[in-house]
């Protein structure tokens, strides 16, 4: 008897990486899993490393007549007792069957998808707060956070691999290249933050905009847009200070990411940074769209190291005690169990 986990989106991003994480994590305390995902080769080869049986699908548009029969006939070899859909176009494609269904919500989604469901799990207490508004029996709904954590083994990449001094205070920015991300606001920062580099790990479709906008603010010289990468650990690692200035972020992996890797954090306080940070305890908050707020946070850090290694301590106190991946996989099996799944 297994877990069925649903994922229609075929891109890169923090969802699909946390999928990814949680699937490999479930694995290795013993849960029976499979997957029926949008083809993605890097995916399907990491899923199947960790010893779970993947099926490609289709996961169309409105006239896609197959993935939901597809998927129930893959449930169905599978043993599933769950199926665990993925945001709202796995939740469409999510086969009615002899099986709990359970949709797994990042953000305030739109919840017709999920009629007839079992169960809702949201990853903040204010979007599980959010969908008992909506008319959701409490009961029916629970919250998960996500997990962090940092590989033990993982050594910080090599500052001249990507054409970066030794010495220099370093900035990492992860996410993707939208307008919720806020990137152009750090750009604009670090115009005041003149001894400060950036890398900017992410892709998306405002890449041309932002190395623009780097060009006219004269800051292109220190910044280093990375696209997408897959050593997310090695990058924390590297870096002194994360910034995650987002317009619209319902949690902030990367400030748990942070966390988890000892790096020190300053957020824009969007609803998720701003639920999960103390700030000025394990972590530095800013008005949204303030670049010369999010500037003086940061020459603040950069200047004060026993500030910066506090924020970090107590940011990792944080994961170990609420966002680990004991706790967090502790969660999902006692849901899965009430539901069946033995």
């Amino acid at each position: 008897m297994s877990v069925l986990h649903l994922l229609g989106t075929a891109g890169e991003g923090g969802a699909e990486t946390y999928f990814v994480d949680l699937v490999r994590a479930l694995a290795q305390h013993g849960v029976s899993q499979a997957c029926a995902i949008r083809p993605n080769p890097t995916r399907q080869a990491a899923l199947q490393g960790a010893g779970v049986a993947v099926e490609p699908l289709p996961f169309g548009g409105l006239l896609d007549p197959l993935t939901k029969a597809r998927a129930a006939a893959f449930a169905r070899r599978q043993g599933t007792r769950v199926a665990l859909a993925w945001m709202n176009r796995a939740a469409r494609h999510t086969p009615a069957g002899p099986w709990a269904r359970i949709g797994r919500l990042g953000g305030y989604y739109k919840l017709k998808y999920y009629r007839g469901f079992d169960h809702l799990v949201a990853n903040t207490e204010d979007i599980a707060d959010w969908v008992v508004g909506q008319g959701w029996p409490a009961g029916k709904v629970s919250y998960i956070p996500n997990f962090a954590a940092a590989p033990p083994d993982a050594a910080p990449v090599a500052r001249a691999s990507l054409d970066t001094p030794e010495g220099v205070p370093l900035l990492l920015s992860m996410g993707r290249l939208h307008d919720a991300k806020a990137h152009d606001v750090t750009l604009q920062a670090l115009t005041e933050v003149p001894d400060a580099w950036l890398w900017v790990a992410g892709a998306g479709p405002l890449e041309d905009k932002l190395k623009s906008l780097a060009h006219g603010l004269g800051v292109h010289n220190r910044v280093r847009f990375l696209g997408w990468r897959t050593d997310a650990s090695a990058l924390y690692r590297a870096a002194d200070l994360c910034v995650f200035p987002s317009r619209y972020e319902p949690l902030g992996n990367v400030v748990i990411q942070a966390w988890a890797h000892g790096l020190p954090v300053v957020a824009a306080a969007s609803k998720g940074p701003a639920s999960l940070i103390r700030d000025g305890d394990d972590g530095l908050l800013v008005p949204i769209d303030d670049a010369p707020a999010l500037a003086a946070a940061i020459r603040r850090a950069l200047a004060e190291p026993l500030l910066r290694a506090g924020l970090a301590h107590r940011g990792q106190a944080r994961v170990e005690g609420q966002f680990s991946p004991a706790a967090v996989v502790g969660a999902w099996r006692t849901l899965f169990a009430d539901h069946g799944l033995s």
